[in-house]
């Protein structure tokens, strides 16, 4: 765990330094820094997206995916509880826009081969570099968030200790229940929630994102009902 531990103290300081900056930003920048993220945002997830699509064994599940993950983060309407659950809390909020922010870093700092594949490959061969790596990346960009967004982008660091703690303590449990093939449907999907973030910080679409959300069990189940046959 010494690496996820180190990921999330990385975003936890990255944090605090870019709130300290955010007060001193004007509007303009602030406007330059979202399409900034914005467009940092469609790169990595379309590059995740184009680069396991020729790995996936099942090259409709992704489509599946989103369209069943969809229906259910919609019906739960898991966007807006959660936007209406971070934009109450006012003095984490003071720059607005917190919960469009956040769920941006969180996918951000979550979904991705550094973060998904580190605490698996911590776990089987206690190499923590794709985890320091990741927390390099981090570290840069929860400061551009902080100063934008503010401290509250401080929450993604339990998020981020927490979803790097389930693949570490599953792949404890058993090294060859996150196969390959799985890592890359997920990543395939993760990838499209990325890029729906960086539509929504550039103004393009408001893809609420977070409906989405469940698309990243539905292979998860796919891959567990398989091993039963």
């Amino acid at each position: 765990m010494l690496g996820t531990i180190v990921n999330t103290g990385t975003i936890i300081v990255g944090s605090i330094l870019g709130a300290l900056l955010h007060q001193g930003i004007k509007e303009q920048y602030r406007t330059v820094l979202y399409n900034g993220l914005g467009l940092a945002s469609l790169a990595i997830g379309l590059n995740a997206t184009i680069t396991h699509l020729p790995k996936s064994q099942y090259p409709i599940l992704f489509i599946v995916s989103i369209a069943l993950g969809g229906v259910v983060g919609t019906a739960l309407d898991l966007d807006g509880r959660f936007c209406r659950l971070v934009d109450r809390q006012s003095r984490l909020n003071k720059g607005g826009n917190l919960s469009k922010g956040l769920s941006t870093a969180i996918l951000l700092y979550c979904i991705g081969p550094l973060s998904m594949l580190g605490p698996v490959i911590s776990a089987l061969k206690g190499d923590h570099t794709f985890l320091f790596t990741n927390a390099t990346l981090d570290l840069v960009s929860s400061v551009v968030f902080a100063s934008t967004y503010g401290i509250g982008m401080v929450l993604a660091a339990p998020v981020l200790f927490c979803w790097q703690g389930l693949f570490y303590l599953i792949s404890c449990i058993s090294s060859t229940a996150i196969s390959d093939a799985l890592m890359a449907e997920l990543l395939i999907v993760g990838g499209l929630l990325i890029t729906g973030s960086g539509l929504s910080l550039l103004d393009i679409k408001n893809v609420k994102t977070l409906n989405l959300l469940p698309s990243l069990l539905v292979p998860v189940l796919w891959f567990l009902v398989k091993s039963l046959f």
